[in-house]
């Protein structure tokens, strides 16, 4: 490929390379690159692209882009932003394929996964698309899954999976969209036939610093869309539309809106309700029980409203719908009188709202075994201390995903929140599940938070196999002994 069909939309302040020059890749980790290729210089967090300038070059880069002027004698492309490079040149090189479907982006703190693996079923099962989905727990081309590393993948790599989904047939794409996507620049280059906003809590401040920033960050999803829906009920609603170049529907649970719920019924096998939009009604069922199954019901419903879908074919749909892996997932326990849940709720909005909803049908003690993520937001962690030992009869604080922080470190600072004194700490997170299971007795409900469809531990910036569901089945086999 030629560069200058590479460096199309791309604003190239200097340059001292033939446009002509022929291109066999594109490159931006610099062991990866190989002869013919372009290498784009990075400035990541932890290290500088631009510092592997020379070895890109000896392993056979014809040409480097850069935001940094380079001193040394070298062909370059300088450009304004990297990253945004970086994105449009993996939309050039892999030939536009958004262009040839619907990207629908669904963005918040909590429930992105949720809703987009129940829209996901809903496309399928109205309309017979044929959907792609890129997430936190896995990416998919129809039925094919595959690993995720990331919620939003890198921007090159993103829009390699376009492309597989687009030669694959896909005609729809579901992303969740991370405020780390849209602030560094992974989704530039895309529009979305629709978009829809969940809610808004803390998470990420050591990232986006404040919850304003966060927000705004989010927002940007907005303006790149051709419709909205959005939880008009979250305090963070009018901030985060006012980037909204579009028509927006907004939904509720607590009062009328463009999109509402009304007669809501939260058992424990799922939920009922009746959506209302304008002059349309709909029965909802849905076999994943909580209040927040609502909202991301009715943003499922929202966002195929927005696309042409009726309300009441939505709703049939959704009554086939399964529930998702780590989120409310009750694990079998053959031969015991409790239960134990496995839940992804690694904010504090996240763990109220499970420990809130399983408060509400249990019928002996809530155990809660729970952590904090390590190079992540510190703020948070007193924060799920206090709600994790307030809410919970039994709180045991653990690991979750150290990564490169000292556990004990993290531990000390959820207990800083703590005004209780119903927990224990169990730094080991194998163990704490099993003194969770030791201690539990009948009809009581044991909830494993944090980890959620995750099946490894990061520990010293390296991953370990960790699923909890074995580490409850080898407990089970040992007790059987």
């Amino acid at each position: 490929m030629k560069l200058n069909a590479l460096l199309q939309g791309i604003d190239v302040l200097k340059t001292n390379v033939d446009m002509q020059t022929e291109i066999r890749g594109v490159c931006y980790d610099s062991r990866k690159v190989g002869r013919g290729d372009l290498f784009v210089a990075v400035t990541g967090f932890v290290t500088d692209g631009n510092r592997f300038i020379p070895m890109a070059l000896e392993k056979g880069a014809v040409a480097v882009v850069t935001a940094v002027q380079p001193t040394e004698d070298v062909p370059y492309i300088l450009v304004d932003s990297d990253r945004l490079a970086l994105a449009l040149l993996g939309k050039n090189y892999y030939g536009d394929p958004a262009a040839d479907m619907k990207l629908i982006g669904v963005t918040g703190t909590n429930g992105k996964t949720s809703t987009t693996l129940l829209l996901k079923h809903v496309l399928e099962n109205t309309i017979g698309a044929k959907v792609g989905l890129m997430g936190t727990m896995e990416n998919m081309i129809g039925e094919k899954r595959m690993e995720a590393s990331r919620t939003t993948p890198e921007s090159f790599e993103l829009y390699a999976l376009l492309r597989q989904m687009r030669d694959a047939g896909c005609t729809h794409v579901v992303m969740e969209v991370s405020s780390h996507a849209v602030a560094l620049d992974r989704i530039a280059g895309l529009h979305f036939a629709a978009g829809a906003f969940t809610n808004l809590t803390e998470d990420h401040l050591d990232f986006h610093k404040t919850m304003e920033s966060y927000c705004d960050a989010k927002a940007e999803l907005f303006a790149r869309c051709d419709s909205a829906a959005a939880n008009c009920d979250d305090p963070w609603f009018q901030r985060m539309l006012t980037k909204a170049a579009c028509p927006v529907l907004t939904i509720s649970v607590k009062n009328e809106a463009g999109l509402y719920a009304k007669n809501i019924s939260l058992p424990a096998d799922g939920v009922r309700f009746t959506a209302v939009c304008g002059s349309e009604e709909a029965e909802v069922e849905v076999v994943i029980p909580g209040l927040f199954t609502v909202y991301n019901v009715l943003t499922v419903l929202g966002i195929a409203h927005n696309l042409g879908i009726s309300l009441q074919s939505a709703a049939e749909a959704l009554k086939t719908a399964k529930s998702v892996k780590g989120r409310v997932e009750v694990v079998p326990t053959p031969g015991k009188d409790y239960t134990i849940l496995i839940d992804y709720a690694h904010t504090p909005d996240g763990l109220e709202n499970v420990l809130t909803l399983l408060k509400s049908i249990c019928k002996g003690r809530l155990i809660a075994v729970f952590g904090c993520g390590g190079d992540r937001d510190p703020v948070k962690r007193p924060i799920m201390g206090k709600i994790g030992t307030d809410m919970a009869d039994i709180a045991i604080i653990t690991s979750d995903n150290p990564r490169t922080e000292e556990p004990m470190s993290i531990i000390r600072q959820i207990v800083a929140g703590v005004e209780k004194n119903n927990y224990e700490i169990v730094e080991n997170r194998p163990q704490a599940i099993r003194l969770a299971m030791d201690i539990a007795k009948k009809d009581d409900i044991i909830v494993l938070a944090g980890k959620g469809h995750e099946t490894y531990q990061e520990v010293c910036g390296i991953k370990h196999h960790l699923d909890e569901r074995e580490i409850i089945a080898d407990y089970l086999a040992e007790m059987r002994r």
